[in-house]
Order: structure tokens, then sequence, then C-alpha cells
């Protein structure tokens, strides 16, 4: 018999020192290095996610890439990765300094957040519980919890909810659940007044 809260893991997935929790589902054709993703989060599928911790309930469409590599620009003569990659052309061995670097810059994604098709969530960057990123953003700061943000770069468009209510929304710290009250209260959830008239201190 299958345990449904083990993780599902799709097609032509590639995980490199990456913890995942329960009812976890990785869609086809993902990359994830040195990523711990929290219970129920999925990816939908063409992702490439390193360095990140995510939270639980997390909806990363199709993509969507986190942490994505840099090429020095600014700091070497040529942008071209041989410089740091030189073991891949016969040149010597690679600069291991130059990925250090990008595993610093981790990126940390809260709880209950949507990012949407083809976005990027560059390198150091924070985004805070229950926001929403737009398709094709390109997030360059950390993102307050509960702010829809879109463009390039991305800039707040909206807010989910009041800050009242996400106070509120916050106090509870619903997503850490155990699975039986979250099947109990299914249809609270699917009621957004009836859920905070219940639930919502």
């Amino acid at each position: 018999m299958i345990n449904a809260a083990q993780p599902r893991i799709g097609q032509n997935v590639i995980l490199n020192g990456t913890r995942l929790g329960q009812y976890v589902h990785l869609s086809d054709d993902a990359i994830l290095q040195e990523v711990e993703m929290g219970d129920y989060s999925y990816t939908a599928g063409h992702n490439q996610i390193f360095y990140a911790t995510i939270g639980k309930f997390v909806s990363i469409a199709s993509y969507a890439r986190i942490n994505p590599g840099n090429h020095p620009t600014y700091q070497r003569i040529a942008q071209h990765h041989f410089t740091y990659r030189a073991s891949e052309y016969g040149l010597g061995e690679d600069d291991e300094a130059f990925f250090d670097w990008r595993r610093e810059q981790h990126v940390t994604i809260g709880h209950d957040v949507w990012i949407g098709h083809n976005a990027i969530i560059m390198p150091g960057v924070t985004i805070g519980n229950g926001a929403a990123i737009g398709s094709a953003a390109v997030v360059t700061k950390d993102v307050a919890p509960y702010t829809i943000v879109a463009g390039v770069a991305a800039k707040p468009i909206g807010q989910r909810f009041s800050d009242a209510l996400i106070e509120r929304i916050e106090r509870s710290q619903w997503w850490h659940w155990e699975h039986d009250t979250l099947k109990q209260r299914m249809a609270d959830f699917r009621d957004m007044h009836t859920f905070a008239a219940r639930y919502l201190p």
C-alpha cells in the first residue's frame, strides 16, 4: 500500500542535499540543490531551486526559479562560466569560492506562499507567509507577509487581507496543524468567514 504522506517525485528530478517534508510533490524536470521544503509544498514542473528554505503549503508554478546562478558581470573580464567551471573545459580546477557566495545568499520562503509561472526569486531574498508572486516577476527584494508583488523588478501591487486579519492568521499558525485537524476542518478552509470566526483569535 502506498503511503500518501511520502513525497511524490516525478521524472527527471535531481535532488542534492535536499530534505522534503510530508505530502510534498515535485513534478517532472526539476533540480533542487541544498533545499529544505516543508510539508504539503509542491512544484509544478521544470523548476530550479538552489540553497533555499521553503515553508509548508508553498505552491510553486512551472518554470519558477529560486536562487538562480549569476554571471560575474562586474567582477571579471569574462562573464562566461569557464572562469568558475574551469574543469568542464580542461582549464584547471573550479572556483569553489564563486559557488560559496551563492550558497551564502540563502533564500527563505514562508508558509502558504504562491509563486507564479516563470517567476524568479533572486539570491538572498526572504518572502513572508501568505505572499503571492505574480507570473514572470523577478523578485530582487524581500516581500512582506500577505503582499502581492508583480513585475520586473517586482513591486507590491496589493495586500491579500487587512492588517488586522493578517495578524490573526499569523497568530493561528494553521500551517502547523496536524493532518487530521486539517482534514476535520477542510470545509471551513473553503469559507473564509467561517474559518476566521472559528479559528482566528
